[in-house]
């Protein structure tokens, strides 16, 4: 059994992973990013994790990587819609793009979502394995 402490340790070191990761994604498509990314992408990162905790680990992979989209794409949308439209700071604006909804998330960049979750998955799954000897990590494609 995990205690307290060990628990605290290895979502915090998760926590940081995810939002590092994000924050270096978005560096080297964007070639910028904003703080409170950091915080969305470590908050994506622990919900793309818990897709294997919460759901059978039977689940094709690319379903994972599908809601691990979904997850990631739904993350965005609350962040955009505090930081941009209540907050006004306007950190991005995709209603120039097709399928977009609010001008804060889109089609294409939560298709986008979808290679970089899996990306995700597999960081997290392994992660977990190798530093806390949690289940070690396997994957049916379809």
């Amino acid at each position: 059994m995990i205690s307290i402490i060990e628990r605290i340790e290895k979502y915090s070191i998760l926590f940081y992973v995810g939002g590092s990761s994000y924050l270096t994604v978005e560096m080297f498509y964007r070639g910028y990013s904003y703080r409170t990314m950091f915080f969305a992408g470590a908050i994506a990162f622990l919900l793309i994790g818990g897709i294997n905790n919460w759901l059978p680990w039977k689940m094709p992979f690319l379903l994972q990587a599908v809601i691990g989209a979904v997850l990631v794409t739904t993350v965005e949308l609350i962040f955009g819609l505090i930081f941009n439209v209540w907050l006004g700071y306007a950190f991005w604006d995709y209603s120039h793009l097709p399928l977009n909804l609010f001008g804060q998330i889109c089609a294409l960049y939560g298709l986008l979502w979808v290679p970089l979750s899996a990306l995700g998955i597999v960081l997290d799954d392994y992660l977990r394995w190798l530093l806390w000897r949690d289940e070690k990590p396997r994957y049916k494609l379809f």
